[in-house]
């Protein structure tokens, strides 16, 4: 049998831990920083001119705009208490933090919807008069607003589910932007006023299914869902395809929070070629398996020789 102590001596690293993790959020926080400033001086802009227009359209973009500022905010806080250190009693830490900010933001984001579709139907019926020249010039700054946003956020939110709720809010207020600019063009050159309720219901549908599909990212974390990226039945035959790998079972694969997967599994190794090649050679080919083909470094894996686990309870396939 191999002895247990070469497993040091043969270059298996024991990085592979949670040490350094640093969430996906946390690498673009400058690009959130920035991208606050700008939502917080659009929606004020869009508030003063939602107030001299009388445009529903317009102070509903605002809203929405305010939201958006809160859901970074809220990103950029919790990104700093994910970096604070794991301890004994909290072994991962906060990273969770980020994803709890997530889903905070998205309940928000309904919220806002409903109630920008129950303030638009209440108003029809009734005669309500809408500058429309401020209601342009506000309507106009945020869609420019937005779009540079759009543009410091893209790289960003393939990786963090925070920066991916920040840059599909941005996203909705761009098409929310364009939706009161035209209602501005037609109250403008028509005089149909009741345009911009239509805007309002328009921008409040926009809102609501990004917060669901928000929501829906952050309840498969939650309830430790395979990421979306790891196939673990394929994860599964390449790693016993490993020589010397009899089997593999009781396999896991969760998220802790956006940029960091985990994996576990149990794998059981022939006789032979525990003896042979030493678990350490065999750990090590597993590990860097994992690594190539699913981009996953956190791994944890139990090994044994085959006869080990003869007559052994199985709990999970």
């Amino acid at each position: 049998m191999a002895d247990p102590r070469g497993s040091h001596g043969h270059g298996h690293g024991h990085d592979h831990g949670l040490q350094g993790a640093t969430s996906a959020t946390a690498k673009h926080r400058r690009r959130l920083v920035l991208v606050l400033a700008i939502t917080l001086t659009v929606f004020v802009v869009q508030l003063v001119g939602a107030v001299v227009s009388n445009s529903l359209s317009l102070l509903a973009d605002a809203g929405h705009m305010l939201t958006d500022a809160t859901g970074v905010a809220i990103a950029l806080i919790a990104s700093l208490i994910a970096g604070l250190a794991a301890t004994s009693k909290r072994t991962f830490g906060y990273l969770r933090i980020e994803v709890l900010a997530a889903l905070v933001n998205g309940i928000v984001l309904g919220v806002i919807a409903i109630v920008i579709l129950v303030q638009a139907i209440s108003r029809f019926g009734a005669e309500v008069e809408v500058h429309s020249g401020p209601m342009l010039a506000a309507a106009a700054i945020g869609a420019v607003a937005n779009l540079i946003s759009l543009l410091i956020l893209r790289s960003g939110q393939r990786e963090s589910l925070n920066v991916r709720g920040a840059y599909l809010e941005v996203l909705g207020d761009l098409l929310g932007s364009v939706a009161v600019i035209a209602a501005a063009v037609v109250i403008l050159i028509t005089g149909w006023n009741a345009v911009d309720q239509i805007a309002s219901i328009l921008i409040a549908l926009l809102i609501f299914p990004r917060a669901i599909s928000l929501l829906r990212d952050v309840v498969d974390v939650l309830l430790e869902a395979s990421p979306k990226h790891v196939d673990v039945d394929a994860a599964r035959a390449h790693m016993e395809a490993v020589p010397g790998v009899a089997e593999v079972h009781d396999v896991h694969a969760w998220t802790i929070t956006s940029g960091v997967p985990a994996f576990s599994a149990h794998v059981a190794v022939t006789d032979a070629a525990w003896n042979e090649r030493g678990y350490h050679a065999i750990l090590d080919e597993v590990r860097a398996c994992l690594h190539e083909h699913f981009d996953t470094d956190h791994v944890t894996l139990q090994l044994e020789p085959r006869s080990h686990l003869a007559g052994g309870e199985r709990v999970h396939a």
